[in-house]
């Protein structure tokens, strides 16, 4: 049931909420608690006389003793634990300090920590968040759907913990992901988190850990598989489409296969996208095209090596097709500049087990017939770097070291400016360093990574890497697409993303070495990507037909800004 509505005074114009709980359920609710921010007035009107010490501290005071909390924590997962803690306590504050602090926190609420607190998750809970979804409950979805006490969802966030960033299979202690992404979609793109609903799809886990872990909070059961998961799966977007038909639905960290199968069915069944897919394709392809801006190249003088063709690198690789066949070349030219390798080694029309969205990048065995190995029959990642005379580089198989000091080296010798994308998440499965590229290539390296790396000194020179982050895309894409009210996301869509980002990075900072604009920009860089978004939706013919400025408008009127608003009291729950 609602716990408050969002009104609008016919007399005065004031925004304000009509908050139908009071006294202690007030302050239990993290969306309506302003704690010590209560004026004398909404004290008396909503019960809290008496629950309160009479100071009265405006949200800066507030964040400043937050901050002093926060910077006592010993280490980084203490901070994740109190900023959660923080987060159930008092929303506005939460993201009124994470706004403020994006740089130093984000690391915090999502990559890298986020990875340790999800492998440690039922330990570490205080307080549920979201909604689980389970075998047992599914039957029972509207019910559970219309139980919320918020006054709308515009965004689910869904996961089923098969595959959390490069750790696996992590069941419902997966949650931490679609709870950092709706933590990033309130602070980075300015959605109202009242409007966000992250969701676990508990469907059991293979994790042995877990099975035998007593404190496991989750569905310990071996995970649901086949038509019967199919079925769950259908069954939950029902249950969304019946209850937010104007939702859109986030699909994030899903097994490989599972994920590109659910892209493929509901992608124009209703709004949705994969962001593990589209979002850090979308990332990639913005860092590449900046990159070609500091070289004074383009994509079709390069020779791409994507190493680890799952959802994140088929992703990636598909983008750089995409911007392939934008400057000319045929499919046959695309497939000679794109080397894809994955478990069996490069990938061949007839490697055993194809999958695909892997088949447009597998080669000929007439293609590499002359290419001299270091072992006869067999082709290793340093041979297909030097026969290729790959250019650009980039990794997403939570291999740490997997780009050796060689094979930096040879791309080095392959390219005066390299490009080198280690992107796997957390930092400890990064498949290198800034530092080893700055060394390995004199400094030479183009680079941009997964996770965040502290700048390098090479030889008098400082030596940045940005970061790869999909908070630079899915923010904006969500937006975007919300505020346009288009049915669907397109492919066109990311692409609008991809050039509209790396447009954001200036003359200076492409001078520095980055591919990517700061992270302490993020709510502007959303606020662009937002529109162009929308923008090219209207020019899809979805969406509403809205002139630019108009776009520009409804977003940054959608962008909401941590604040406490106005109380008034409506009907109580108790008395309807």
């Amino acid at each position: 049931m609602k716990t408050f509505s969002f009104k609008i005074d016919p007399l005065t114009g004031e925004e304000y909420y009509e908050v139908y709980v009071r006294g202690q359920q007030l302050l239990a609710d993290p969306l309506l608690n302003k704690a010590s921010a209560f004026s004398f007035e909404e004290r008396h009107a909503l019960d809290l006389v008496g629950l309160l010490r009479p100071g009265i501290s405006e949200i800066d005071t507030q964040m400043e003793r937050s901050l002093e909390m926060y910077q006592r924590k010993p280490d980084d997962i203490e901070r994740y634990i109190y900023l959660q803690a923080l987060l159930d306590r008092n929303e506005t504050l939460f993201y009124k300090l994470l706004a403020d602090n994006l740089t130093e926190m984000v690391p915090i609420v999502y990559t890298p920590t986020v990875g340790t607190a999800c492998q440690q998750l039922s330990h570490i809970t205080r307080r549920y968040r979201g909604m689980y979804i389970t075998p047992e409950n599914i039957g029972n979805i509207d019910q559970i759907f219309q139980s919320l006490s918020l006054p709308q969802v515009s965004l689910i966030v869904v996961t089923d913990g098969e595959r959390i960033l490069g750790l696996g299979d992590l069941g419902s202690d997966g949650m931490g992901i679609p709870v950092g992404k709706v933590n990033l979609y309130v602070a980075a793109g300015g959605l109202h988190p009242a409007c966000c609903l992250p969701v676990c799809l508990d469907v059991g886990t293979n994790n042995e850990r877990l099975l035998r872990d007593p404190l496991y909070l989750g569905h310990a059961t071996p995970r649901m598989t086949g038509k019967a998961y199919d079925a769950f799966v259908e069954q939950f977007v029902l249950g969304v489409q019946r209850n937010f038909p104007d939702a859109l639905i986030q699909w994030e960290d899903f097994s490989k296969q599972k994920a590109f199968m659910l892209l493929e069915r509901y992608r124009n069944r209703v709004l949705s996208f994969d962001d593990d897919i589209q979002g850090t394709g979308a990332t990639a392809l913005a860092a590449l095209m900046t990159a070609m801006r500091i070289k004074k190249s383009s994509f079709k003088e390069q020779r791409f090596v994507v190493v680890g063709m799952g959802q994140a690198g088929s992703g990636i690789a598909s983008n750089i097709r995409t911007m392939l066949r934008e400057e000319g070349l045929s499919d046959d030219e695309i497939r000679r500049r794109i080397f894809a390798f994955d478990q069996p080694g490069l990938l061949f029309v007839d490697t055993p087990g194809l999958e695909d969205q892997q088949r447009p990048f597998a080669q000929t065995r007439a293609a590499v017939a002359d290419w001299k190995l270091d072992a006869p029959n067999k082709i290793g990642l340093l041979d297909v770097v030097r026969n290729a005379k790959a250019t650009v580089l980039v990794g997403v198989t939570a291999r740490p070291g997997l780009f050796s000091k060689e094979i930096l080296e040879q791309m080095a010798q392959n390219d005066e400016r390299p490009i080198i994308l280690p992107l796997s998440n957390p930092t400890a499965k990064s498949e290198c360093t800034t530092e080893e590229v700055a060394r390995a290539t004199e400094g030479r390296g183009l680079v941009a990574t997964g996770s965040p790396f502290a700048p390098v000194e090479f030889n008098g020179r400082r030596i940045v890497s940005s970061q790869c982050n999909n908070t630079f895309v899915f923010p904006g894409i969500g937006l975007g697409a919300l505020v346009s009210k288009s049915p669907k996301v397109t492919d066109s869509m990311f692409l609008a993303a991809s050039k509209a980002l790396s447009c954001l990075v200036s003359a200076k900072q492409r001078q520095e070495g980055h591919l990517l604009p700061e992270l302490k920009d993020i709510r502007r860089v959303s606020k662009e990507i937002a529109k162009a978004v929308a923008i090219q939706a209207r020019e899809d013919g979805l969406g509403r037909l809205l002139e630019d400025d108009e776009i520009d408008a409804v977003v940054a009127k959608a962008q909401w800004q941590p604040h406490y608003c106005m109380y008034r009291p409506g009907p109580a729950i108790a008395r309807r």
